[in-house]
Parts: C-alpha cells; structure tokens; sequence
C-alpha cells in the first residue's frame, strides 16, 4: 500500500510539475502577446491582470502559484489513482481519459465561467485558451499516467 501511495503522491507532482511548465510554455510564451493585446482582449480582463488590486497571484507571487498548481497536480493524482482502474488499460488510453475529465470538469468550465461570463473575453481568445487548456491536459495526464502505471 505504501508503494502505491508514494507513487500517486509521485505521479501528482510530476503530472503539477508539467502543469506548470505547459501552462507557461502556452499562456505565457505562446499566448502572451495575442491574450493580453488590447485591440482583441476584453478591457476588463486585461484590467484583472495588471490593474485592479490584488493583482493575480500568479502577477505578485508565481512561486505560491506554482506551488498551488503542483498541489492540484497531486490531486489529479490520486484521483488518477481512484477512477482509472475503471478504465481499459493501457497508459495512454487512461490519460487521455484523465485528460478529457480535468478539461471538461475544470478548464472548459473556468474558460465559460470566468474569462467568458464575468469579464467578456472574445470567443476566439476563449477558443485558442481551450487548446492551450487542452496541451495541459494532456501533457499532465500523459506523466501521472506513466508515473502511476509504473512504465515508462
């Protein structure tokens, strides 16, 4: 049992570590320029993020944003580690269910809820964030899958 423990909590911190690193790799490096261009981006979103006070964590202190997105990668862990006997084995086949779960449960429902509903976002700008959403998904999926299915 110990084993099994110890390899989800290391499946959830690798799979947090690649989270991070896709988020950046996409919404920073890739999206940075075209999600904060005012000529497309919605004011009041670009307001959140460099205007109204408290500025995003992720703004005034990446490092606990960071860690944040590592704990929820340890949670996508052990939730790995409770439904995916359900599913047909395979590694892949098992992260891409994880995937599509994290996707529609968390980031498609953030896209709608928040950067759509609350501050307007452009449709566009919300479809290009859902496959930068999606590259994370399944970057993450894939290294707790490997991690926690002991392969690889």
């Amino acid at each position: 049992m110990r084993s099994s423990f110890s390899r989800t909590l290391l499946a959830g911190f690798v799979g947090g570590l690649v989270l991070n690193l896709f988020v950046f790799l996409t919404f920073q490096l890739l999206g940075g320029g075209i999600l904060m261009d005012p000529s497309i981006q919605s004011p009041k979103l670009i307001a959140v993020w460099t205007e109204i006070d408290p500025l995003p964590l992720a703004v005034t202190n990446p490092i606990t944003f960071a860690i944040g997105l590592v704990l929820f990668g340890i949670g996508q862990g052990f939730v790995f580690r409770w439904v995916s006997p359900a599913w047909p084995d395979g590694v892949v086949r098992k992260a891409w269910r994880m995937a599509l779960l994290v996707f529609f449960l968390s980031y498609a429902f953030f896209e709608f809820f928040t950067p759509f509903n609350l501050f307007g976002e452009p449709i566009a700008l919300v479809f290009l964030e859902l496959l930068f959403w999606a590259i994370v998904a399944i970057t993450s999926a894939l290294a707790i899958a490997v991690i926690a299915e002991g392969r690889g």
